[in-house]
């Protein structure tokens, strides 16, 4: 099942998507596509309804992020054989973990604002963890039992902000805008295996980044179970697990930053497609 909620920003309502591709309202059956209706029981309900039988949503409506009132947006760094390669560092041996804030998740087709003073400004298309149970001293064998589902996210990133302004990196991961996600919520059993899934990004028409989550580092059950030793998975939380070789600021001879009116198209196979066009920042 392909979750999804439609409409303006801050006003989207519940939808899913049908066999055919077309987005069928929700409304109708619940409030909204809550943490808690990632449980297990609740989506199985969802699935199980005559999707014929609910309203169209114009194929022109936006499509906003896939759950409502996340409550962590985790991240991890580095977790890619071939990224780690490019960038001409070792691999880690733990799984390293930032934060992103809540406040720069965006939809799948929003505006990517460049923050102020920005310069370096970079993309990293990655497979999307949300969690439909708790995570706490989870075990890895029991760990993909406690995913609502995948979905791609994009961790934008200014890498200026990031390495050389001192302290964490979340200084860098945070800015407004920074976490598109989307465009649906893909449940366990329609990716039954998250080390089965392709990755690619454009910037303007030219493919930097074509990966698959095989290569990954710390797979999936590994991550979780791992992250939820440091904090609580609550449901509706986003964990996102790294992003393949391709970034702008490893690029030779020399690298590439986003710039304004550039256009980014990410998505994957099983995932869906993002798209987005990039503004540089103005006060209203």
């Amino acid at each position: 099942m392909k979750i999804v909620r439609h409409g303006p920003s801050g006003e989207e309502r519940p939808g899913v998507v049908d066999a055919h591709g077309t987005v069928r309202d929700l409304s109708g059956v619940m409030a909204d596509w809550t943490p808690r209706a990632l449980a297990h029981d609740e989506l199985r309900r969802i699935a199980a309804l005559d999707l014929g039988d609910l309203p169209v949503v114009d194929p022109a409506v936006r499509l906003g992020i896939p759950v409502a009132a996340i409550g962590k947006f985790i991240a991890i760094g580095m977790n890619f054989v071939d990224f780690a390669l490019d960038a001409g560092r070792p691999l880690p041996k733990e799984p390293t973990i930032f934060t992103k804030a809540i406040s720069c998740l965006t939809g799948p087709t929003d505006t990517v604002v460049l923050p102020q003073g920005s310069t370096h400004t970079d993309w990293e298309v990655e497979l999307g963890v949300v969690m439909g149970a708790t995570a706490r001293y989870a075990e890895t064998r029991d760990a993909l039992d406690l995913v609502a589902g995948y979905c791609l996210v994009n961790d934008l990133s200014e890498r200026e902000f990031q390495n050389d302004r001192g302290g964490t990196w979340d200084k860098g991961k945070g800015c407004d805008t920074f976490g598109p996600v989307g465009p649906w919520l893909v449940t366990t059993d329609e990716v039954s295996d998250p080390q089965d899934v392709d990755l690619w990004l454009e910037v303007n028409g030219v493919r930097y980044q074509n990966g698959h989550t095989r290569n990954m580092i710390f797979p999936v059950a590994e991550l979780i179970a791992y992250v939820s030793q440091f904090m609580t998975l609550n449901p509706g939380d986003i964990l996102t697990t790294g992003s393949p070789a391709g970034i702008g600021s490893t690029l030779k001879p020399a690298p590439v930053f986003l710039q304004a009116d550039d256009v980014m198209r990410l998505g994957s196979g099983k995932l869906g497609i993002q798209q987005h066009r990039v503004e540089s920042w103005r006060r209203n």
